[in-house]
């Protein structure tokens, strides 16, 4: 999605470089049925857990405790319209995973991105946003590296995104390639009627 400003030109499409293969994929579930050396290897993140937590912000991966109305300062904040909370609401229950940070002293969510999708081959990322006064220091990537694990651990291997050229540089790095094999994303605009 977006980091900032309204579509007014069809986005880049971004798409995640598979690194699980699907006809190999385990499953949390099914890891305990598998020798340990054929075991997935815990994520290495650029930024631990506990780091996060000594430096006050706690992972959530529930839509439990997020104000929306703060959430929605959020968004402004980084250039995305305010929207009805009523709406983010059905969009979080239409989602499939999700992860915001809390900032512990001030119980306000600080970053954010969520994903749709079919449950089982594709994923898109939306809604991706950090609030500016915590930008660089890491949560945008702590956030999706954790996304993008939650999505693969259930064997979803097509993970797409849609991103303002600006920052494009920002996914690069984790995996994210703009057309990998030709492929060109489209976006279906509503034509307006003209207001009289």
């Amino acid at each position: 999605m977006l980091l900032g400003g309204t579509i007014s030109t069809p986005p880049a499409s971004l798409r995640l470089k598979s690194t699980l293969n699907p006809q190999n994929a385990v499953t949390q579930s099914s890891q305990a049925a598998f020798p340990a050396a054929m075991q997935r290897k815990p994520p290495s993140y650029s930024i631990s857990d506990e780091d996060l937590k000594s430096r006050g912000f706690l992972l959530r991966r529930t839509p439990e405790g997020l104000n929306l109305d703060q959430l929605n300062s959020v968004f402004v904040a980084v250039g995305f319209p305010r929207r009805d909370t009523a709406k983010i609401e059905v969009a979080l229950e239409h989602t499939d995973a999700l992860l915001w940070v809390e900032y512990e002293k001030t119980r306000r969510p600080v970053a954010f991105a969520r994903a749709t999708g079919d449950g089982v081959f594709n994923a898109i990322i939306w809604d991706v946003v950090v609030d500016p006064s915590f930008q660089s220091c890491g949560l945008g990537k702590a956030v999706m590296e954790r996304l993008i694990e939650d999505l693969q651990a259930k064997g979803i291997c097509n993970i797409a995104l849609y991103s303002e050229p600006r920052v494009l540089g920002f996914y690069r790095p984790l995996g994210f390639v703009s057309d990998p094999d030709g492929i060109k994303g489209m976006v279906f605009i509503r034509k307006q009627r003209n207001k009289k």
